[in-house]
């Protein structure tokens, strides 16, 4: 792992950096690239916006690890009125929430209580709900929250990080439920013994894992690939891989975060592409953020000019 990357991830667990560079205005300019603003109406109005060039929208309200029951009471309630919100508005809006925002550090059976609440609230408005996967210390209990919860509903997904070492396990654990699931690199700090450190390595296990899942896709109700990577070479491989064996279109779609290659996500939908951008929004952004510099070194050189610009 990269120097600057570590720093990166180390800076993003850090309380004392988070209160004093959330202070500084080129830093709240800078993140602006990344989220269209803290509220959720700022978040809406994004989603209307690519909507109307042809581009669906995941909303994530920003937060992990609550250590209050009342506060995942809360997460469950605004995550209910965005489902509610977007589907007034005819929006093409899906929700992605972590299970540490539900609670899932304090009691496991009520934050699958709110899982199940906003997946029944999902089903009845035509939406969806992903999971966001976290560190490595939650992907057992991360999973079995989400076959809970897949045992009543398609209109739920997982995601699953291409760098740790386990997936290509669970992944084929999770097969035979033909899921909707989310493929990321991963984006925290682990051990070399529990992720690969090298990023060539990651991006063949990525690329492993997709065609594994594309290659037995049929385009079924519920089964989906949600390739999520702003990697230009890497969507290219899967493009190709996709196009030679007639992978169904239903069967997997593009998601990238809002802001990062806008010029491959406009080639993606002007060439036909199905294409999902993941809006983060909140005012808890600074872990989020620091882990959107360490995952490629293009943001980190905007920041640098927001700098000296500022």
């Amino acid at each position: 792992m990269g120097l600057m990357r570590s720093a990166f991830l180390a800076g993003s667990r850090s309380a004392w950096l988070r209160e004093r560079a959330t202070r500084y205005g080129f830093v709240r300019r800078s993140v602006s690239r990344f989220m269209p603003g803290e509220r959720l109406e700022d978040a809406l109005a994004a989603a209307r916006t690519l909507q109307e060039r042809r581009t669906g929208a995941i909303l994530t309200q920003l937060g992990e690890n609550v250590a209050d029951a009342d506060e995942a009471d809360g997460v469950r309630r605004h995550y209910l009125d965005v489902l509610d919100q977007a589907a007034a508005r005819g929006l093409d809006v899906q929700i992605s929430v972590k299970l540490t925002q539900l609670g899932l550090d304090l009691d496991q059976e009520r934050c699958l209580a709110h899982l199940t609440a906003l997946v029944e609230r999902a089903e009845g408005r035509g939406s969806f709900v992903w999971i966001d996967m976290e560190g490595s210390a939650y992907v057992d209990a991360t999973l079995d929250l989400f076959r809970r919860a897949r045992a009543s509903s398609a209109r739920v997904g997982v995601c699953l990080q291409a760098y740790l070492r386990r997936t290509p396990a669970d992944l084929e654990a999770l097969l035979p439920l033909r899921p909707a699931l989310r493929l990321v690199k991963g984006a925290y700090q682990e051990p070399p013994d529990r992720a690969f450190p090298r990023k060539k390595d990651v991006d063949e296990a990525f690329f492993s894992l997709a065609t594994r899942v594309l290659g037995q896709a049929r385009g079924e109700a519920g089964d989906l690939l949600a390739i999520g990577t702003h990697d230009a070479p890497l969507v290219e491989r899967l493009r190709e891989f996709i196009a030679g064996h007639g992978v169904p279109e239903s069967a997997y779609e593009f998601e990238m975060l809002y802001g990062i290659r806008r010029a491959l996500q406009t080639r993606l939908v002007e060439g036909g592409g199905r294409l999902r951008v993941l809006i983060s929004y909140g005012t808890y952004w600074f872990p989020w953020y620091m882990r959107r510099l360490a995952e490629r070194p293009a943001n980190v050189w905007f920041v640098a000019r927001n700098l000296l610009s500022g």
